[in-house]
């Protein structure tokens, strides 16, 4: 008995003086080979205890094991949590992740995509780059059978699922929790409207308005990267304005929080001059004092999902295109940083 050491096909070959290749197609059912020599070859296989090299196989066959994700930019702790959530699915299945990341460029984020089709994945996660227009760079992929997933950042494509939050709802009940507290003249701190998650976020902030009786003002949306700058900037935006605002709602806790740190250093009070709400429960919103109100958004459980769907489609289980998109819930978490009625 071979326990020693892995029988191979030259092993099988020489057993039946046969050639390795005669053997080898014998083993993958080959039409070539006749049914009789077929039978000779798996059951001396079978005697001598012989397993197909799947690590050889793989290279030969389409599929390699490996999920691509494409992020807008790592260092968001929002990402981070989608990102070990598709880790810890994709281990459990035995699939690997290949993640890159688009830096907010849809020219960097085609080079991605060209990248992870040249990569072989068996499928891809992506979340789209600030400035992305439609769904050309991606055709490459749907047109192979690849199958593509959306997360957070979505665009519409029927052949394609896409795993969101209610950003329409966050953005109604951010803004009431702000009127609620007295605020009338609210800011929207957002991003390009274009995207999904900016433009329901933005509708949701304009129908709670409306539905206050509050008159909408273009010049209260501003629109920006939502990076920490772009928090600096608006303060001092803030800061010129006249009146001052008395609520600001921040699509993203990190902008906010910058943005809450200048004013404060300018003498403003928060909240009782104005009040503020950011978006993704960051860690960072728990440490600035006052700490930030915030939405909080279930990104391990995203990242669970989007790769559970995935996955689950590649393995012939459930295919993606059964369901259109999927809606997580995320709910308003109400800190000092907009509690004006005690």
């Amino acid at each position: 008995m071979h326990s020693q050491k892995d029988v191979t096909i030259y092993d099988i070959a020489e057993k039946l003086n046969l050639s390795p290749t005669t053997v080898s197609r014998g083993l993958k059912d080959h039409p070539a080979i006749s049914k009789k020599t077929k039978k000779r070859i798996n059951d001396i296989a079978a005697e001598l205890g012989y397993r197909f090299n799947t690590f050889a196989s793989n290279l030969r066959s389409k599929r390699t094991n490996t999920i691509g994700v494409i992020i807008p930019r790592m260092n968001s702790s929002f990402m981070s949590a989608v990102l070990a959530g598709m880790e810890k699915v994709a281990n459990e299945a035995s699939y690997n992740l290949i993640i890159s990341q688009s830096l907010e460029s849809a020219e960097k984020e085609a080079v991605n995509v060209k990248t992870m089709f040249n990569n072989r994945v068996d499928g891809l996660m992506v979340s789209v780059a600030y400035d992305t227009v439609g769904v050309s760079q991606f055709e490459m992929l749907l047109e192979k059978g690849i199958p593509l997933l959306f997360f957070d950042r979505t665009l519409d494509h029927p052949q394609c699922t896409s795993i969101v939050i209610d950003n329409y709802k966050s953005g109604y009940l951010a803004t009431q929790h702000l009127i609620a507290q007295g605020c009338k003249n609210i800011i929207h701190i957002t991003g390009n409207l274009a995207r999904n998650v900016y433009a329901d976020r933005q509708r949701g902030y304009e129908s709670a308005l409306k539905d206050a009786g509050i008159q909408t003002d273009p010049n209260n949306t501003f629109i920006n990267v939502l990076d920490e700058q772009a928090g600096i900037d608006c303060a001092q935006k803030i800061l010129k304005m006249n009146p001052l605002p008395d609520g600001v709602f921040v699509d993203n806790d990190t902008c906010a929080v910058n943005c809450m740190a200048i004013l404060m250093n300018n003498g403003i009070k928060i909240p009782e001059d104005i009040a503020f709400i950011g978006f993704n429960n960051d860690p960072i919103s728990r440490v600035i004092r006052p700490a930030l109100s915030t939405i909080n958004y279930p990104g391990f459980e995203m990242g669970e999902i989007a790769a559970h769907k995935l996955i689950a489609h590649l393995n012939g289980q459930q295919s993606i295109n059964s369901t259109n998109s999927i809606i997580l819930r995320s709910e308003l978490i109400a800190r000092d940083s907009s509690k004006r009625i005690k």
